[in-house]
C-alpha cells in the first residue's frame, strides 16, 4: 500500500509538471516542486520571468491555481514563485531560449543561435557546455548538429551528480526539433582536485593545491636563478681569460707595429740616397758633355 501511495504521489507531481510547462511558456521555466504542506500543497516555480507568471493584477497566477484545483483535485493549492540569478547556468531556461528562437527565426539560424547561447553560458563562469540540436536542419534530412565549449565529463559520479543537464522541443514548418543542453557549474568539485592540509600546532590550516602549485614555482625560480648566477661567475672567468688573451694579441701586434715602423724610415732613408746619387752622376755627366762641346767649338775657331 505504501509503495503505491509513493507512486501515485510521483505520478501526480508528473503530470504537474507537465501542465505546468505546456500552459507557462517563453516564460523561462526552470523547475517545478510539489512539497505537501498542512494547509495544503505547495507549488514552487523556479523562473527567470516571474512577473510574466503572475500577470497583470495577478489574474494569470489565479487562473493557473483554479484550474490546477479543478483538473488535479487539489485542496487547496499555493504557488510560490522564485527568481533565478544566474540565467546562463540553468540548462532548462537554456534549452527554452533555443526552442523560441528556433521558432522564431527558423532553422537557417541554428548556428548563429548555438554560438550565441555557447557565449553566454561561458560569460556566466560555466565549466563547460554541449548544446545537440537533432532534427531536419537544415535540410529535409535528419542530422543532429553538437555545440560544445570548455571541460565536460561523460562519465563516472560527477557526469550523473554534478553536470546538469535538459531537453526541449521546437516545432518548425520542417517537423520536430529536439534540443539537449548540458552544463557543467562551477560549484561543482571534480576529482582530480587535491587539498591539503598541514598540521600546525594548535589548529589545522587548510592549503590548496594552488598554494603547492605556487611554493613548487618558486624552488623552480630559486634553481633557476642559481643556476643563472653559477653560469655569469664561469663566464666572468671565461671574460678573464679572454680579455688576457685579448691583451696578449694586442701586445705583440704593438710590437710588430713598432718594428715595422722602425724599418720604413730606414729604408726611406736608403732611398733618398739612391736619388742624391743618381742626380749628382747626373750633373757630373751634363759638366762633361759641355766641357767637350767647349773644345770642339775652340778647335773649329781656331781652323
Amino acid at each position: 500500500m505504501i509503495v503505491r501511495k509513493i507512486i501515485d504521489q510521483k505520478l501526480k507531481e508528473f503530470e504537474i509538471n507537465e501542465y505546468i510547462r505546456t500552459s507557462l511558456r517563453k516564460v523561462g521555466l526552470s523547475s517545478i516542486k510539489l512539497q505537501m504542506t498542512p494547509l495544503g500543497e505547495k507549488i514552487i516555480i523556479n523562473a527567470s520571468r516571474p512577473g510574466l507568471i503572475v500577470g497583470r493584477k495577478g489574474q494569470s497566477i489565479r487562473k493557473l491555481t483554479l484550474a490546477l484545483k479543478n483538473k488535479f483535485k487539489l485542496e487547496n493549492p499555493q504557488i510560490e514563485i522564485n527568481e533565478i540569478e544566474k540565467i546562463g547556468l540553468d540548462p532548462n531556461i537554456i534549452a527554452e531560449k533555443i526552442a523560441n528562437s528556433l521558432e522564431k527565426f527558423g532553422p537557417m539560424r541554428f548556428k548563429s543561435i548555438g554560438h550565441k547561447s555557447l557565449e553566454e553560458v561561458m560569460r556566466a563562469g560555466a565549466l563547460g557546455v554541449e548544446i545537440l540540436i537533432s532534427g531536419k536542419i537544415p535540410s529535409s534530412r535528419a542530422k543532429r548538429w553538437r555545440f560544445y565549449q570548455g571541460y565536460l565529463k561523460k562519465c563516472g559520479d560527477v557526469a550523473l551528480t554534478g553536470v546538469k543537464t535538459a531537453y526541449s522541443v521546437a516545432q518548425i514548418k520542417s517537423g520536430t526539433v529536439g534540443i539537449q543542453v548540458r552544463i557543467l557549474p562551477p560549484e561543482v568539485i571534480l576529482p582530480d582536485q587535491i587539498k591539503i592540509y598541514s598540521e600546525h600546532p594548535g589548529s589545522l590550516v587548510e592549503e590548496s593545491t594552488e598554494n603547492v602549485v605556487v611554493e613548487s614555482t618558486e624552488k623552480a625560480d630559486e634553481k633557476t636563478d642559481k643556476k643563472k648566477t653559477d653560469k655569469k661567475k664561469s663566464g666572468k672567468k671565461d671574460d678573464s681569460k679572454q680579455t688576457k688573451s685579448k691583451k696578449r694579441k694586442v701586445s705583440k701586434s704593438t710590437k710588430t707595429k713598432t718594428e715595422k715602423t722602425t724599418e720604413e724610415p730606414s729604408s726611406k732613408e736608403e732611398k733618398s740616397d739612391d736619388k742624391d746619387t743618381k742626380v749628382t752622376e747626373k750633373v757630373v755627366e751634363d759638366v762633361a758633355t759641355e766641357n767637350v762641346d767647349a773644345k770642339n767649338d775652340e778647335s773649329n775657331n781656331s781652323k
